[in-house]
Formats: structure tokens, sequence, C-alpha cells
């Protein structure tokens, strides 16, 4: 397993056309206007987790992949960023009301799963949080969207209170499908039901399409 995640790191950062960038710094200054947009500040001064910002080591860190896939993985915290690096600004829409537009840098969703090689017959991704969080989205949408798992938000490491070390960012989806602290990713044929949907929130969670 070891040699074979090691020359699928190098074919997918050679298919890319260069190696990936260095992660940005942790003291890189924030971001907050980038290519003519305006942008949210990092800095959170409040909490809507369900059991508190999460700390993980990064070196003990493992992300697993898993469920219905031809090969389960553990993927060290700079495995994952070693994968070739996207940047984009993306709106998050809470349910309650507000929304926030951020800069986010990670990897795609893609060159994650495509590590592990999904089964025909997966349909839906789930994704794990440290304190014990779910959510689930097709698997069409998460490679149709071509969906990001970010490590930095504003050019900043996302933080305990952020995320660290990986932030789902669910375009298009109301923010309770945005998993934070992700630790694993499960492949699977059949709906999953997250912490809120449980609770009688919608599955589809489309947000709003633009914010004023």
């Amino acid at each position: 397993m070891g040699l074979r995640l090691a020359a699928v790191l190098l074919g997918l950062i050679l298919a890319a056309g260069s190696a990936p960038g260095p992660a940005p710094a942790e003291e890189t200054v924030e971001i907050r206007d980038y290519q003519g947009q305006k942008l949210d500040p990092f800095d959170r001064k409040y909490d809507n987790s369900i059991k508190g910002p999460q700390k993980i080591d990064p070196q003990a860190y493992r992300l697993k992949l898993d469920g219905l896939v031809a090969e389960s993985l553990e993927l060290k915290y700079d495995q994952v960023l070693a994968l070739p690096r996207v940047r984009k600004v993306v709106i998050m829409h809470c349910v309650e009301g507000w929304s926030e537009r951020l800069l986010f840098d990670g990897v795609r969703l893609k060159d994650l799963l495509d590590l592990a090689r999904p089964r025909p017959e997966a349909k839906v991704v789930i994704f794990w949080a440290q304190d014990g969080y779910s959510s689930a989205l097709p698997l069409d949408y998460v490679l149709g969207r071509d969906l990001m798992l970010a490590s930095h938000v504003n050019g900043l490491q996302l933080d305990e209170r952020r995320g660290f070390p990986f932030w789902l960012v669910a375009e298009d989806k109301l923010g309770y499908k945005w998993v934070r602290w992700v630790t694993r990713i499960q492949l699977s044929d059949k709906p999953h039901l997250g912490f809120w949907e449980k609770r009688g929130y919608s599955d589809q969670a489309d947000a709003p399409q633009s914010r004023p």
C-alpha cells in the first residue's frame, strides 16, 4: 500500500503540471480582499459545533478513506497536503440565515477518492468528524461540483475553532453539510442521515444561490 500510494501521489502531482505549492504558513497575513471580492474574517467569535472546538494532533492525525472502495487508506496530514492544491472563494450559507464569503485553499475530493478507488456501487459519500458529527452527499454531486477539502481559509491554516485539520467545502449546500474536523470519508450505496438530518433538517440542504 505504501509504494502504491506514493506512486499515485506522484502521478497526481505530475498530472497537475507541477509540484503543488507549499501550504500557506501559519503566520501569513490574513487575506481580506481577493480578486476584487471582499472576504469575511477568519476569526469567529461564536461556536455552533455539537461538542465545542476539537483539538487534533497533526502528527497523530490520520484521514481514513473506506467503505465501498477498492483500497481502504489512512493518510497522514502531510500526505493529504501533498496532493495538488486548489483555491476558490465560496459563500457558506447557514440555516440560521447568515452567510460568510471566504477564500478556501485545499485539495480536490476527487483526487482523494481516486486514491481509494470507489467501487461501482458507491453512491454516497459520508463525512465523519472528530466529535462524532456526520453528514453525507451524493457521490455524483461531490465529483460534479469538484468539491474541496480545505486546510486554509483566507490564507490562514485552520485552527481548532475553524475545523483543523480539514473542512469540507460543500458548495451550494447549507452550512450543516460543511463538516469540520474531518477524520473519515466513507463510501456507501445507502442514504445516510447525519446529525442534523436525523433531527429533521433537509438532507438536500440546498443553499441560496447568492448573497446580497
